[in-house]
């Protein structure tokens, strides 16, 4: 049935994220900035989609080793505090993204130190004109499915600038052992495999995702655009405590759309405690009103590992829901189309 409907093999690109993974690390090693970077005070990664959430998962992998505040800034223009003492890392797997160029202007206009990740086009054309450095990423993914070529090479740019001393030898071997088991499984179209199973509940319904914002809220947002790309189809994210503070209110009027929706809640042993206790009154509180709810929490030695454990289910829970739709999960037509619209007016 996968086949029939993933002409562009979708399939192969999620099942090769442990692949990417070994890869990126080899292409990391192997960076060498020519330029120095000096008195970092803090850094912007500016990015949109899937090149923006490399920053976002640096961000929570290494959380506990970055001394400087970390922005991701999915936008035209940077913050007006970006100076000389900021380090701009322009990522854009395409290397042709609008607001990402913007991005690019503003920051020399800013005077900011620059880098870029990319697989080349006009972002590595004008970082090479601007004397930059750029590091090249393999060509020829979605920008999606390449997140393990956008995350890993950042983060050891960083390393290179000096604005964090990397963790990676302490969890990626055995993330990447963790995920080429899981794979065997998740792969099966079938009831033996756990996420085809929550697929059925799910591809029909909206989901809504949930996380606490100190571990899983980066996956929820990832797992979010991952259904929306990949299913085709509407899903939210929100992150508590906050969530528990407005929308939690929002499960009472209109009581006949929750039959729609279906909640999942991302859990980790790393939530913060007070967070854990709001996690289960809240979902007693949903329980009241109806609405389904399916809890998913991953093993693992390492806060890390869970992480890329759990982004690679919500991939493999995208790539599903398509496929019981009976959808190409690769093309992104409205966006092709947005573009192509864009392009009309520069």
């Amino acid at each position: 049935m996968s086949d029939r409907y993933d002409p562009e093999n979708m399939f192969g690109s999620i099942w090769d994220f442990p692949d990417n993974l070994a890869d990126a690390m080899n292409l990391g090693n192997e960076i060498s900035m020519k330029h120095s970077y000096t008195n970092i005070r803090n850094v912007v990664v500016a990015g949109m989609g899937g090149s923006a959430i490399g920053g976002d998962v640096v961000s929570v992998l290494e959380k506990d080793n970055l001394n400087v505040p970390f922005v991701v800034c999915r936008g035209y223009s940077l913050p007006n505090w970006v100076n000389q003492n900021t380090l701009v890392v322009c990522s854009s797997y395409s290397g042709n993204t609008e607001e990402t160029l913007s991005a690019l202007d503003d920051a020399v206009i800013k005077n900011a130190q620059i880098c870029g990740i990319t697989t080349g086009g006009r972002i590595a054309n004008k970082l090479k004109e601007l004397d930059k450095d750029v590091v090249l990423i393999p060509p020829g993914l979605q920008p999606r499915a390449a997140l393990a070529f956008s995350f890993v090479p950042m983060a050891k740019c960083l390393e290179e600038a000096g604005v964090l001393t990397l963790s990676f030898d302490n969890w990626i071997d055995s993330s990447i052992g963790a995920i080429n088991r899981a794979r065997e499984i998740y792969s099966l179209g079938n009831e033996k495999n756990p996420v085809y199973e929550l697929a059925q509940q799910v591809y029909d319904k909206i989901p809504v995702i949930y996380a606490d914002n100190s571990t899983l809220g980066v996956a929820a947002l990832r797992l979010k655009g991952q259904i929306c790309e990949n299913g085709k189809m509407l899903a939210y994210h929100n992150e508590l405590p906050e969530f528990n503070h407005n929308e939690i209110v929002g499960w009472e009027n209109n009581p006949d759309i929750f039959e729609k929706l279906f909640v999942l809640w991302l859990t980790d042993a790393d939530d913060n405690a007070r967070v854990k206790y709001r996690e289960k009154i809240t979902q007693d509180i949903l329980n009241e009103v109806g609405v389904d709810q399916y809890v998913l929490e991953m093993t693992g030695n390492s806060f890390q590992e869970r992480f890329l454990h759990m982004i690679y289910y919500g991939d493999w829970l995208s790539y599903w829901c398509a496929i019981l739709h009976g959808t190409d999960p690769s093309p992104v037509k409205k966006i092709s189309r947005l573009k192509e619209e864009l392009s009309k007016r520069p």
